[in-house]
């Protein structure tokens, strides 16, 4: 009943800190002077196209741009009427783009889900990696496997994103016939979800994964590496030992499960920090992931794609940090949240 109340308690947290990021999101976004709008306005202006000003302004009225702004933010998240009624995003409509001139739910469909796949299975990756690697290098402390462990983490970290892109791009396609740019066949693009779909999904995502979990792996590699050796080096770990407890046993039953504690709550950074860190590399590949077009979004200054998509990323930061904490709690008996539950 405690972890069920944890739970609740996270949730409604969640949804709290949701609703002040939508706050600053729609401010941050409004930052610059103008938007699109306005500025096809006044490009328009000065070339005399009257028709195309006046579509422009009953885009603004439309979409309430030319209100003041905490109208246009209370409309735009569905808390107030606007033009069309309540119509915002906790009813489902995520607005219009004028930058690529369809809604906003068209653009991101099928994207949303591609760049969750991507990103979980760069995370996946970056555990399946970093922790055999950290752990081989800490229990092989100052040793040939320490040291190859070492040199792969630091290759990693130093090898921009972009540039191990190109390389395996140019390699893998050349000596492995490992299909390089985009996430699946041209065949496939726009069609239902089959299996011959998902087969085309899965192989394509082998250097994206690859790519985006690299540097991800490599610095969680050194930290489990680092944070094992302080644990080894506890008492705790020799009196184990001198009970006679096997030295994989040892391992596996206390040092690893003290030092993972912070790769779970990095659970929460990670996922947003692989949707950032992948932006270019989305670029260079081609992938059909959200990356894209967030960076064309907020280039043109189209306001409700750009917004919806900084929510989607604040949300999974948010879902992943509660994931964390939850999973914490199951991890290490020590932690104890009933000080906060009263």
């Amino acid at each position: 009943m405690a972890l069920l109340r944890y739970s609740i308690y996270r949730f409604g947290t969640m949804i709290l800190t949701l609703l002040v990021v939508s706050v600053l999101v729609f401010v941050i976004i409004n930052l610059p002077p103008g938007d699109y709008l306005s500025n096809q306005i006044a490009e328009l202006q000065a070339s005399g196209q009257s028709a195309g000003v006046e579509k422009a302004e009953f885009l603004r009225r439309e979409y309430a741009l030319d209100r003041p702004l905490w109208q246009q933010y209370l409309i735009w998240m569905g808390f107030i009427p606007g033009p069309q009624g309540f119509s915002g995003l906790i009813q489902g409509d995520l607005g219009w783009s004028f930058e690529f001139d369809r809604p906003v739910a068209e653009i991101v469909g099928d994207t949303l889900w591609l760049t969750v796949v991507v990103n979980l299975a760069a995370v996946v990756f970056v555990y399946i990696v970093a922790l055999p690697l950290g752990v081989l290098a800490a229990a092989r402390s100052r040793t040939w496997v320490d040291y190859t462990s070492a040199f792969i983490g630091y290759l990693g970290l130093a090898t921009p994103n972009f540039l191990l892109a190109l390389i395996l791009y140019y390699y893998g396609r050349q000596y492995l016939n490992i299909p390089i740019g985009g996430l699946m066949d041209p065949i496939y693009e726009g069609q239902p979800l089959t299996w011959e779909k998902l087969k085309s999904v899965g192989i394509h995502l082998i250097v994206p994964t690859i790519v985006i979990g690299t540097a991800g792996a490599s610095a969680m590699m050194q930290r489990l590496r680092a944070n094992m050796l302080d644990e080894l080096g506890k008492p705790y770990v020799e009196t184990a030992v001198a009970k006679g407890m096997s030295p994989s046993r040892m391992l596996t039953k206390y040092p690893l499960r003290v030092a993972f504690n912070p790769f779970v709550a990095d659970i929460g950074n990670l996922l947003p920090s692989m949707v950032s860190g992948s932006v270019l590399v989305s670029v260079v590949m081609g992938l059909q992931t959200i990356g894209p077009t967030l960076l064309t979004a907020l280039k043109t200054q189209d306001l409700f794609l750009s917004g919806f998509v900084l929510m989607f990323v604040a949300l999974l930061t948010l879902i992943g940090t509660m994931i964390s904490d939850i999973l914490l709690v199951l991890l290490d008996p020590r932690i104890r949240y009933e000080g906060r539950e009263t």
